[in-house]
């Protein structure tokens, strides 16, 4: 089979490659430059995709004997990626651009575009199972990788049934600790790099400074919610997410003492609306432009929700419409927030995902 190795430079892609390799496979190996001006280094944990990452890459693929180039996508990945993260900022929903890039870039620019040069897969080291299907001739399942702390099934959770056939996930029964293992007896130099947790194109952590940079001060009210004063002003909605509760700014506490929270960002008017934790809780979404990881569910179904990469799944009633989706929580959740993706699990099995369009709270808890 003709492999293309997705290799960002970090170890998981570099042992996911190697595995490959290792297996018979015909292996080109795929650097993707996602940025016009890249950083030369990085720092740390901090961002991914510099030039050093394209030179360990390189390394790595020298090792192995494996053909090896990079990919200049970075004007689909700034239009798809990057400018569709500031507008959902500017638009106050919360985008998650990881998942953005798998949809887009990852698996539906690079896959198409293996797919025409005659490769038969991508092979990439995010942590997720694909599990054979019983039916015959029927496509893969994605699945939660078996290290709980790792699994990234949820930022794939995007994936549709035919980019499913032509995926491989090398690393979905390891843990991590196995992964720089291998890679070390392997004699990859990658093996104790350490691993990318911030956004790729905000290398220094500052998302509302980044964004602040993009859209300018947007100075507006913070009202309580209780009473409808005016308690604070913020410079931009785009600095505030649902459930957020450090750095607002208030000018004076609640009357009872407690906490305040964001509840809603309207930007429109502008308006951070805040309260207490009681009235964070969301008992139903509607989601929109589902995606289906097999065959879509057409018929109410018992689903796990989950809506955060590393959150906890949560018993939910799922009820299918032909473009949307209304999902039910057994308990009302907290941070839930427009734009963020909601990936459904039957057990380990992704179903699929939707993005969620609009929240709602009961006066009482949800029947189950």
């Amino acid at each position: 089979m003709r492999v293309l190795a997705a290799m960002s430079g970090g170890v998981d892609s570099s042992v996911a490659a190697a595995r490959m390799v290792e297996m018979g496979h015909e292996v080109t190996g795929v650097h993707l430059a996602l940025s016009p001006s890249p950083a030369a280094t990085r720092s740390g944990a901090r961002g991914c995709c510099s030039l050093e990452d394209s030179r360990d890459a390189r390394r790595v693929a020298d090792r192995l004997g494996i053909a090896f180039y990079v990919w200049d996508v970075a004007e689909r990945f700034t239009a798809d990626v990057v400018d569709d993260f500031v507008a959902e900022y500017a638009a106050g929903r919360t985008p998650n651009p990881c998942l953005r890039c798998n949809e887009r870039i990852k698996f539906a620019a690079v896959l198409d575009r293996a797919l025409a040069l005659g490769f038969d897969a991508v092979a990439t080291g995010h942590y997720a199972r694909l599990e054979p299907s019983l039916a015959p001739e029927g496509s893969p399942t994605l699945h939660r990788a078996a290290d709980a702390a790792k699994d990234q099934s949820y930022v794939l959770a995007v994936l549709t049934e035919h980019q499913l056939r032509h995926s491989l996930f090398p690393l979905g029964g390891d843990t991590k600790t196995q992964v720089r293992a291998e890679a070390e007896r392997r004699g990859l130099t990658v093996a104790g790099k350490p691993d990318s947790h911030d956004i790729c194109f905000i290398p220094d952590g500052d998302t509302a400074g980044f964004l602040r940079r993009h859209l300018g001060s947007a100075p507006g009210p913070i009202v309580d919610d209780a009473t409808g004063d005016t308690v604070g002003t913020h410079d931009g909605t785009y600095a505030f997410t649902i459930g957020q509760r450090r750095g607002l700014h208030i000018d004076r506490p609640a009357a009872d003492g407690r906490p305040r929270y964001v509840l809603d960002i309207e930007p429109v008017t502008r308006t951070i609306t805040v309260g207490p934790d009681d009235r964070l809780g969301v008992h139903r979404v509607r989601a929109d432009a589902p995606r289906w990881c097999g065959l879509p569910l057409d018929a109410p179904a018992r689903v796990q929700a989950q809506f955060r990469a590393h959150g906890d799944p949560v018993a939910a009633r799922l009820d299918p419409a032909h473009d949307h989706l209304t999902v039910t929580f057994d308990q009302p959740q907290r941070g839930v927030a427009t734009g963020q993706t909601i990936a459904l699990y039957d057990g380990d099995r992704v179903v699929g995902s939707a993005t969620i369009a609009a929240t709602s709270r009961d006066t009482a808890p949800a029947a189950t």
